[in-house]
């Protein structure tokens, strides 16, 4: 090679290395502006939550007259002593109960939304378009409550039982749609070498397909946990003992009571006080025994949520 061929090399080089630079320098300055905004837009996000536990841990009085808190200025667990120290063994109960439900509820969801998923995804099953706009179709239209509730406590007697809790909740058309969507972007030619080798439907389902879409089922099993844990209406139409409620039921009719008692006539016949009764820090110390779970869990699922979500949507 001669003298002249090296140089141009290295004039060529030197100026693509100025450009990739300049390229760098344009996109690093676009990256930290792009987290300043997202930063900005946490911190706005965290201040509602920073606010509700905040005002959970001051005194009534304070927050009458002071408003809603970011920082804690008059430290109280009034709120905490009225909700958990009169009926600990209830909240224990429904703990248990909520965490029951959500736990075999996730599992039953995620393990039929993903089978009917993955036959969706198939390409060479042909009623897959007619079944696709069939379950689309339930999203838009259902039964009723009126059908449902006859369903439900008529025909399956269903009522004041555990599967009440889980039952009606287990497909849902949304999450079905989402994870065939993920499931499409997973290589064909794998699932024809398997069948190839003789493997059989239940198999590649469950050794190459779950363990691929892994992403999408726990972004997915995150949705219809929350949806689980945070479901209340079922509870308060088909449970009526009083020894079998979720958390989320119980903070319901608790509040239903603190709100009783601040009524004027029950005031006059319990000889109750309203300073006594903390009301607002009560909301909020629900709210933080309600939703601290689910703040402990979410991070655990942080790594797969940004990429089952954005996976999933590339397609359509």
């Amino acid at each position: 090679m001669s003298a002249d061929a090296v140089t141009r090399i290295k004039a060529k080089r030197t100026s693509s290395g100025r450009v990739a630079g300049g390229k760098q320098g344009l996109s690093r300055g676009s990256t930290i502006g792009l987290h300043v905004g997202l930063t900005i837009l946490a911190i706005l996000c965290l201040i509602p939550m920073l606010v509700v536990i905040s005002t959970s841990f001051s005194s009534e009085s304070d927050v009458k007259e002071n408003g809603y808190p970011i920082i804690v200025r008059d430290f109280s667990l009034d709120a905490y002593e009225q909700l958990i120290g009169r009926s600990s063994r209830t909240i224990i109960d429904a703990y248990v109960d909520t965490v029951m439900v959500s736990g075999v509820g996730t599992f039953l969801s995620l393990f039929a939304c993903s089978m009917a998923a993955y036959v969706l995804a198939r390409r060479n099953f042909f009623l897959r378009t007619h079944l696709t706009f069939f379950i689309f179709f339930t999203m838009l239209f259902n039964g009723g409550l009126v059908p449902t509730y006859i369903v439900i406590t008529q025909i399956y007697s269903l009522q004041d039982t555990f599967w009440v809790l889980v039952l009606p909740l287990v497909v849902v058309p949304w999450y079905i749609l989402i994870l065939r969507t993920f499931m499409q972007g997973i290589s064909y030619e794998l699932i024809e070498s398997a069948k190839i080798d003789g493997a059989s439907e239940f198999r590649i389902f469950g050794t190459i397909i779950l363990p691929l879409a892994k992403p999408g089922l726990a972004c997915i099993g995150l949705f219809i946990l929350l949806r689980y844990w945070n479901s209340w209406f079922e509870a308060m139409l088909y449970i009526n003992r009083s020894d079998w409620q979720t958390l989320q039921l119980m903070l319901i009719r608790m509040q239903q009571r603190v709100e009783a008692m601040f009524d004027e006539n029950s005031l006059i016949q319990t000889n109750l006080r309203i300073v006594d009764i903390p009301s607002e820090t009560l909301r909020m110390a629900m709210v933080v025994v309600a939703a601290g779970p689910m703040l402990i869990v979410f991070p655990f699922f942080q790594k797969y949520f940004v990429r089952g979500l954005t996976i999933g949507s590339v397609k359509g």
